[in-house]
């Protein structure tokens, strides 16, 4: 019998859908869509369907698609197929245009109406679909389990708060995750979350993002920024998120009277944040990336607010502030900074990334900071020890490199569903 939840979310969103098209014109207005390819989020395929395999992967946004980039790759060279990777974001899309392997494409995943996932499915007939993470749309999933489509969750994470929610429907629950035939968790804790949701055949084997390649940086772009810096110290706070730079600018004032031509470099985690950072800068003299500015000899703090140049600033310093930290969002991917030997600090509420936070503070021995007094202090440390400052730079690059090998169990895990076809 299908759960009340399950019902109840099917009448709604076929009630909604007259609305969709209305909707999307007014998220393309506040640039959250891509107005010449709206058309696939009504479930359209912008394209035929390739002949032969067909390997969906689905992942939220930038996070899980660059995540899923090894996969994808790994899957191409073990499988004789073609990838479709779908997201739902406009920027996922721009990154992924640059990045995907050949024999992989793009597409919007539909809006989860009936009538848009219907077209979605049976216009690209996927034989397997790999949801990142923990992105859950009911219609698409239950509509891909009806037409024989073989599901995985991969690099499945769920909040402690998710879960709970979850509890409450957990008819529901059951009903969506048991149409995954397998669920490869992130750690052991969220697993113990899966399996308590009813979801079957739940496997540990890592992150995925722990075999992700190192974030790329143009070399052009990282010699001009080394020029402008030169030997500057460098207080770097990556992926910030409002309510932290009230925590990063005071640790900066602090650490100036020490350092006087100390650089704040501050990369926001949305880019739409500079205006506001710059604001709470004050009088401090700042610049920003977006309007082409390089920072100069008196600049106090440089906002990095541009798209996909993560990996130039982790170049720049041997350790970083990885923000999401200081507030309750659950912290930021440490594996980035991390495997191009660049330490983290962080602060308390790393619960997104619990087992890489974990791993990494264990092999740098330090680096938990819950004020601006603790980022002051353990910054002004390695500054005045660039020796010290290596070591932790080290030491949390191999501790990223001994959680890998989570790509290759998914091929693998998916290579047999493909084999059990019936």
């Amino acid at each position: 019998m299908t759960p009340f939840g399950i019902t109840a979310y099917r009448i709604v969103t076929t009630l909604l859908s007259p609305a969709v098209p209305m909707l999307l014109r007014r998220r393309t207005l506040r640039g959250k869509e891509h107005l010449e390819r709206n058309r696939e989020r009504l479930g359209h395929g912008a394209k035929p369907r390739p002949e032969g395999t067909l390997i969906w992967v689905h992942g939220a946004s930038v996070g899980e698609c660059v995540a899923a980039l090894p996969l994808i790759d790994a899957l191409l060279k073990a499988v004789p197929c073609s990838v479709l990777l779908t997201s739902g974001t406009v920027t996922s899309a721009k990154v992924m245009q640059d990045r995907l392997p050949e024999g992989a494409f793009h597409q919007f995943i539909p809006v989860d109406t009936p009538g848009a996932t219907a077209r979605f499915l049976d216009h690209w007939k996927p034989e397997a679909g790999l949801f990142v993470d923990s992105d859950i749309w009911p219609n698409l999933i239950l509509g891909a389990r009806q037409r024989g489509v073989k599901l995985a969750l991969i690099n499945a994470r769920m909040t402690e708060r998710s879960f709970r929610s979850w509890r409450w429907a957990r008819k529901t629950a059951a009903a969506i995750l048991s149409s995954y035939q397998v669920c490869l968790a992130q750690d052991e804790e969220i697993g113990a979350r899966f399996r308590d949701l009813g979801t079957p055949n739940v496997q540990v084997i890592g992150s995925l993002k722990a075999d992700a390649p190192v974030l790329p940086a143009d070399p052009v772009k990282l010699a001009e920024l080394r020029t402008a810096i030169g030997a500057r110290p460098i207080l770097l706070a990556a992926q910030t998120h409002p309510g932290e730079e009230e925590t990063i600018l005071p640790a900066h004032d602090a650490l100036r009277r020490t350092f006087p031509n100390l650089l704040t470099i501050i990369v926001p985690r949305h880019i739409q944040r500079a205006g506001d950072i710059a604001m709470l800068c004050g009088s401090r003299n700042t610049k920003r990336r977006s309007t082409g500015e390089l920072p100069e000899g008196d600049t106090a703090v440089y906002i990095a607010d541009t798209m996909g140049e993560l990996g130039l600033f982790y170049r720049l310093t041997r350790f970083c502030f990885i923000g999401g930290s200081l507030i309750r969002h659950g912290g930021q991917n440490p594996l980035e900074p991390a495997k191009l030997g660049c330490a983290v600090l962080t602060g308390p509420h790393i619960y997104n990334f619990t087992t890489a936070f974990d791993a990494l503070l264990a092999a740098q021995g330090v680096g938990l900071v819950n004020a601006a007094s603790d980022i002051a202090s353990l910054t002004t440390k390695l500054l005045n020890d660039p020796a010290e400052a290596a070591r932790l730079g080290d030491a949390a690059k191999m501790g990223a490199a001994d959680l890998g090998g989570a790509v290759a169990k998914t091929v693998a895990t998916v290579v047999k569903m493909l084999d059990a076809r019936t």
